[in-house]
């Protein structure tokens, strides 16, 4: 359940806070969006500032590799009904900076909101669990992601399930489908399991308590050597066409009806409704208040421009294109623009095009654009499909009559939205 409220902040750091405060609206007046620069101040001025900032609320971390923004806010809107502040990176600043700056951002008169909801990048997950106390947390998925910065997957999940474990008072709710991800949720004493079948399984083959060979038959994995298996869910997204049920606890059942697209986004919507049953907040109650989210820090964003539209999609490795490849089956064929850039919010290493099933987008009229188009566009030759490439993505979606998806990596995507909105 909620409880409680912010702790009263000593002397030092009303101080760093309100320095803080100066230099982010300094930035925000500058035209910069100041996600991360008031945090950075106030750490600077105290080192202690963002457990001090985060005593005495209710805190929930969400990590994983892909879908931390969205599930987040979808949390945070489930938690945040009748009247309820909440304090949450909404912009996805998720390192210790932005988690601090969205703390700050929350204060009012000594005073802010009780529940804090954060997305927290996987490699930050010790630190930001260490200063927050979290009351819940959320582990969504492991896949393999820039790892010129973050490393082998395998690794990144053996390190969160170690946050978990020194953490044994959070609840932890996490995905039983992924191998690696309940690999780390199975070191907390009674985690609660979200299922439904991943539509990604290139990081599961090995067994993540002893390196054994795991196998997959149907919806169910197991190690051969071990015998660590798949848990059985608490809550379970049965898919129905484009709709879905999420079944819980006790045999309850609670249509969705969500517009954020997509089957990714349903299971996004899943954990929603677990954590806030966690946190009291009945699943029917917890649905109604997603039914109106359309789209999340500009990801399914649907832009008018002169003839036609264009739908604004992130995806930034193997897994997540998964995700969105799954999505733009949905419809019919429609032209799609892919922008990839290689800077450093996005990794330099761009091999990941390499375990991407782009023939998959053979039925769509093609653009390869972006930083590293040239090399999005060997790959889509290998693949065998057609394509003309483009210096500027949106351009090209512009030169295009019609619906147009954009579905670019991280600072493609950014990059897009800034341009088109």
């Amino acid at each position: 359940m909620i409880s409680g409220g912010p702790t009263r902040l000593p002397p030092r750091a009303r101080a760093a806070v309100a320095v803080a405060r100066l230099v982010g609206g300094a930035a925000r007046r500058a035209g910069r969006h100041g996600s991360v620069i008031g945090g950075r101040v106030a750490t600077m001025l105290d080192r202690r500032v963002l457990a001090r900032l985060a005593a005495g609320r209710t805190v929930v971390l969400v990590t994983g590799t892909n879908g931390k923004t969205t599930t987040t806010s979808m949390i945070a809107r489930v938690l945040g009904g009748a009247g309820r502040r909440v304090a949450t990176n909404h912009l996805g600043a998720n390192m210790p900076d932005g988690i601090t700056t969205a703390l700050l951002d929350a204060l009012s008169n000594h005073e802010g909101a009780p529940v804090a909801v954060m997305e927290v990048d996987e490699s930050y997950l010790d630190v930001v669990a260490a200063a927050t106390d979290p009351a819940v947390v959320v582990l969504l998925n492991f896949s393999r992601d820039q790892l010129d910065r973050v490393g082998e997957v395998r690794t990144v999940a053996r390190r969160v399930g170690e946050v978990v474990a020194a953490h044994p008072r959070a609840r932890v709710v996490a995905f039983a489908d992924d191998v690696l991800c309940a690999g780390a949720g199975l070191r907390a004493a009674d985690p609660v399991w979200v299922s439904s079948p991943s539509l990604w399984t290139g990081d599961a083959g090995v067994c993540p308590r002893c390196d054994g060979a795991v196998t997959h038959a149907g919806v169910r994995w197991a190690c051969s050597s071990c015998g660590l298996a798949r848990p059985d869910g608490d809550w379970t997204l049965v898919e129905q066409d484009t709709a879905g049920t999420v079944h819980g606890p006790g045999g309850s059942a609670t249509a969705l009806d969500l517009q954020l697209p997509g089957h990714a986004n349903r299971l996004n919507a899943a954990f929603a409704l677990a954590v806030g049953i966690e946190l009291g907040v009945d699943p029917a109650v917890a649905a109604a208040r997603l039914r109106d989210l359309e789209q999340v820090g500009g990801r399914y964003r649907t832009v008018t421009r002169p003839g036609g539209t264009t739908r604004l999609l992130l995806a930034k490795n193997p897994a997540g294109w998964a995700q969105v490849l799954d999505l733009l089956d949905e419809g019919p064929p429609r032209p799609v623009v892919v922008a990839v850039n290689s800077r450093e919010a996005d990794g330099r290493d761009v091999s990941w095009l390499w375990d991407v099933p782009f023939e998959r987008l053979a039925r769509h009229p093609l653009v390869a654009a972006g930083d590293r188009a040239g090399d999005l566009s060997v790959r889509l030759a290998y693949a065998g499909i057609g394509h003309r490439l483009a210096d500027d993505p949106v351009a090209a979606t512009r030169d295009t009559l019609g619906a147009v998806d954009l579905v670019g990596n991280y600072t493609a995507f950014h990059d897009a939205t800034r341009a088109l909105t």
